[in-house]
Order: C-alpha cells, then structure tokens, then sequence
C-alpha cells in the first residue's frame, strides 16, 4: 500500500472573477484517508537509517488517530509492532481501524472519558518507549515530521506550474504546512504562510481551553513541538470548532466533498482571508482527511448539538460567502477567523 502515497488531487473551491482562488489538496486520497501517512513513512524510514529501529523491533507513538493509522500500515509492511498511545477523544473509527491493522491499543482514560489528552499520552508513549526498548517516534519534535511533506511541495509545483501565493492550513504537530513550506524556500518560493488552529489551542497565543477539533492545535498542558516553524509563519489564526464544523457541513452539504475538522478551520479561514488578497492569487489548503471519519461527530446533528456547535445559519452564510467570492460580490461578514499571531508584532 506504500506506493500508493502522494499524488494527490487539487481541487478548486473557489475562483473569483479577479481569478483568485482557493485551491484544496485533498491528502484523504492517501491509503488509511490522511496527510499523516507521509510523515509516518518518513520517521520509519530516519529511524531504520540511524539503527534506532531494527528487525522485528516495536514503534509506539502518542496519536490521535490518523499517524497511528499510517504508522500501524507501515508497521505492517515493515515487519514491525506498533503500540498506540490512545485517548477517547479520538475518532472511534480511527482506533477500529488501527485495532485492525494489528496494532496494540494503550488507552489513557477511561472509556467514559472523552476529553483531549494530549500531554498524558505523549507522556505515557515516552514512558513505554524506555520501559521496553521501543522506539517512540515523537512526533511533535522529529525533524523527519516535516520532511515527509517535502514530496508534497514538489507536487504542487508540478499541478500548478508554480508556487501559491498564499498557503493557509491547520497547524497540529506543524509537519504538513511546515514542510511543504521549508521545501518551496529550498526551491526559491516564498508565499504567505498562514497556520490556523482551534480556538482553545495555545501555539498562536493563550488563553487555553478544550476544543473539538481532532489532530490539530496544541492543548493546554501540552509543550509546543519544535516542528512548529514560528520563523516560517507570517501569520497565525484562530478558528472556533463551531465556524470549522459549520464549513465541513458546507462543503458536504452543497458540493458532495467531505472534509475533515481541522481542514474546516482553514477553509473557513481562507474564505474570510480571500477578499483582502491580490488579484490573481492563489491559496492552498492541505486537507489532512477526509470527513468520513467524522460522521458520528462533525456530521452527526445530535452529537454537534449535545455539544452546542451546531449552527445551521452560519452554515447557511458560510455558502453565500462561497457564491459571493464566485460572484465577485462584496463578501459576506462571517466574523469566525481571528489573527492572534503575526510576524510582524
């Protein structure tokens, strides 16, 4: 299944009259649905070159669901064990579906327990990764993170002929829009850099709350990964999980595309940025997955409104802001992005 990773689609969300558009590469066409896959073959493969993983050996790795999927694939095709540090705040489908690839589930919460627990399972992988000799793969602070994404740059030169002006994605781990950023710099681009992440999220400035949001942003309590490229950033935004669902349910409900939480946030953030961009510009997103994951959640009424996010109006406004940016008429006022981080304070 390796050789199926990359060379993923583009898709046009929106093209302006001034022919300014929002681009999404839509990384869910990746084997297990998720960006993640990129950067889990890149750690294997650093750790193999350094002879930190040897024959037979075991991975264990703090995940939230997609690396835990790329990893528990690799894992098998490698010959190796994989052990991952879980929390229920992930997916139910994520976790079934690295329980059936093999992979030994770690729970670190009870099953009643649903909040985000990102810092107690980095912890506790790290723990088991000197208790038994397995290798923790550390995500948030492995520089072979970012490079996996380096494919993914070279990939988007070659659909669109040239660099986007502006790249505007979710920051989680940092990997995906640092790394497609470190290598359009190698390779002399220099476009806007905007990270987004959940309102709740602490990278782009406190204070720190739960969120929804899966597999992206930083919690409370958590440390802040070294992937995180504050020198590559021009901008940082925050984006509340009620805006990001209300724009995956958008795009599912008018264009048939299903999009994952944290892609929400971007979109959401992009279409509120667009207005105030050149004419001729071109923004990308990096999807990380697909919203098939999320069907008992972001798509599922009764849980969004268990949980006070579900709003149909905004969903309703989200849409006329995507057919007045087509249009060319003035844009509609969302008020769901806020800048709280920027280069040039």
């Amino acid at each position: 299944m390796s050789q199926l990773i990359g060379n993923t689609p583009l898709f046009e969300l929106v093209c302006t009259p001034q022919k300014s558009r929002v681009l999404l590469k839509l990384e869910q066409f990746n084997p297990t649905g998720s960006a993640k896959i990129r950067m889990a073959q890149s750690m294997i493969k650093a750790a193999e070159q350094d002879n930190r993983l040897q024959e037979h050996g075991t991975i264990v790795e703090s995940t939230s669901g997609n690396t835990g999927q790329g990893l528990a694939l690799l894992a098998l095709e490698r010959g190796y064990d994989f052990v991952a540090v879980v929390d229920n705040h992930s997916c139910k489908d994520k976790l079934n579906s690295m329980r059936a690839m093999n992979a030994q589930m770690c729970f670190v919460s009870n099953q009643d327990d649903d909040s985000l627990a990102t810092s107690a399972r980095e912890n506790h992988a790290e723990e088991l990764g000197k208790q038994h000799g397995w290798v923790f793969m550390k995500q948030h602070d492995n520089v072979a993170n970012s490079m996996g994404y380096y494919p993914a740059a070279d990939e988007i030169l070659n659909d669109l002929g040239e660099s986007p002006t502006h790249i505007i994605s979710a920051v989680g781990t940092g990997g995906s829009l640092f790394g497609v950023t470190e290598r359009l710099h190698q390779l002399g681009h220099r476009p806007t850099i905007i990270g987004v992440e959940p309102e709740g999220s602490i990278a782009f400035g406190a204070p720190g709350h739960d969120y929804w949001q899966s597999g992206t942003g930083t919690p409370e309590g958590a440390v802040i990964g070294t992937s995180v490229r504050y020198d590559l950033l021009d901008y940082g935004a925050k984006v509340s999980d009620k805006a990001a669902f209300a724009a995956c349910r958008t795009i599912g409900k008018h264009m048939g595309l299903l999009l994952g939480g944290s892609a929400g946030g971007a979109v959401i953030a992009a279409l509120e940025l667009l207005p105030g961009f050149p004419a001729g510009s071109t923004s990308l997103t990096m999807v990380c997955d697909g919203g098939e994951k999320y069907l008992d959640t972001v798509f599922n009424d009764e849980w969004m409104s268990e949980r006070g996010l579900l709003d149909v109006a905004l969903e309703d406004k989200i849409w006329e802001q995507v057919m007045s940016l087509r249009a060319g008429e003035s844009p509609i006022s969302l008020n769901s992005t806020r800048v709280s981080w920027s280069k040039e304070k």
